[in-house]
């Protein structure tokens, strides 16, 4: 089966031939197909999102464009918003079902997703090895989601409230009714910019270049701690026994840091969804800025140190873009990457 032409490097603005719009089990689904369907599957997953995602048969998506290879493009909005892992698996692996039922099984499927949908693509591959071919992680958290949640989401926050406390609502019980959005980022930014020696601190040990890129991270954290709250029925994060570092003191932040109890069914259900295991059978390819406040660019290298005592990190690989900012990968290098991990599944041969 031939590659993917690499003449959609180009990225001619053509639209899909054809758009189905539908339903699944609540989870509404868009299906491009190109005129002359070469059986090659691309599922797209959407990242983090406070609501479920919506199409519109009349709207081309971002990556209809790749129907003009001749590949069908589909994605689900799964059937909730925010760290919907659970339904998102489930939702995708279904809509692939209806793929199959009404156009025949693929030769090959990929599956690529952006920040949450890259952490879904590492899923996926790990649980459904027989489905896909090949999978492009695109600035995702690969690590256990856990771990990524309380070093970064939940650290982050109690750090903040050391150096500005009662700012923002308390990181293991956020109200239902805070909202966040623009205006709240608005406030923490200026009050970051009024005391530039406690922003700096938080900047050091959260390693966020500037007070707008924290502000922001501060506040969408906020909303993350909260939705998972009311998913998981409680916090699912403690540090009693976590030491602190990255400060100029230390030793003040950790006598001082408020400390935390895991509701533990709240914790076992993150580890539910997902911990995962680094067996690959089945190729992955991860793609970062070289910054990202949200998702630094050093998480996946957990993934790899994971996959490698599972003996498959021959299967991962790695690479950066020289860019600042969450998920502002350039098209061409989604289009590159999509290409080397079909290169990789079809032929053996790994990214350069």
């Amino acid at each position: 089966m031939r590659l993917l032409l690499t003449a959609v490097l180009l990225l001619t603005p053509v639209f899909a031939q054809t758009r189905e719009t539908g339903e699944i089990n609540g989870a509404q689904f868009l299906i491009e197909m190109p005129e002359t369907w070469n059986g090659t599957l691309l599922v797209y997953c959407h990242g983090y999102s406070g609501a479920p995602g919506r199409f519109n048969s009349e709207k081309p998506s971002a990556f209809s464009v790749l129907t003009q290879t001749g590949a069908a493009v589909i994605q689900s909005g799964y059937a909730a918003g925010g760290w919907a892992i659970e339904e998102a698996v489930n939702d995708t692996q279904a809509l692939v079902r209806h793929f199959v039922a009404k156009h025949g099984k693929p030769k090959q499927v990929y599956v690529f997703g952006h920040s949450m949908g890259g952490f879904l693509t590492m899923t996926l591959l790990e649980k459904f090895p027989t489905t896909y071919h090949g999978g492009l992680a695109l600035c995702g958290p690969l690590a256990p989601a856990s771990w990524f949640m309380t070093r970064h989401p939940f650290d982050y926050r109690v750090v903040f409230d050391y150096y500005f406390p009662g700012e923002l609502p308390p990181p293991d019980q956020v109200p239902a009714e805070y909202k966040g959005g623009a205006e709240e980022s608005a406030r923490i930014l200026a009050l970051l910019d009024r005391n530039e020696a406690k922003a700096a601190e938080v900047r050091r040990f959260s390693m966020i270049k500037n007070n707008k890129d924290l502000a922001g991270t501060l506040v969408f954290f906020t909303l993350i701690l909260q939705e998972l709250q009311q998913r998981a029925g409680g916090s699912a994060f403690g540090n009693r026994s976590t030491v602190y570092q990255g400060t100029s003191d230390d030793n003040a932040l950790n006598d001082g840091v408020k400390r935390y109890d895991a509701d533990a069914r709240a914790a076992e259900y993150l580890h539910r969804f997902y911990t995962p295991n680094g067996r690959l059978t089945r190729p992955m390819l991860a793609i970062h800025t070289t910054y990202d406040p949200l998702i630094p660019a050093a998480v996946p290298n957990y993934y790899a140190d994971l996959a490698a005592r599972a003996g498959s990190g021959h299967l991962f690989s790695q690479r950066y873009v020289k860019a600042d900012g969450h998920c502002t990968i350039p098209v061409g290098e989604i289009v590159r990457g999509l290409l080397d991990v079909q290169r990789w599944a079809q032929e053996g041969q790994g990214p350069r």
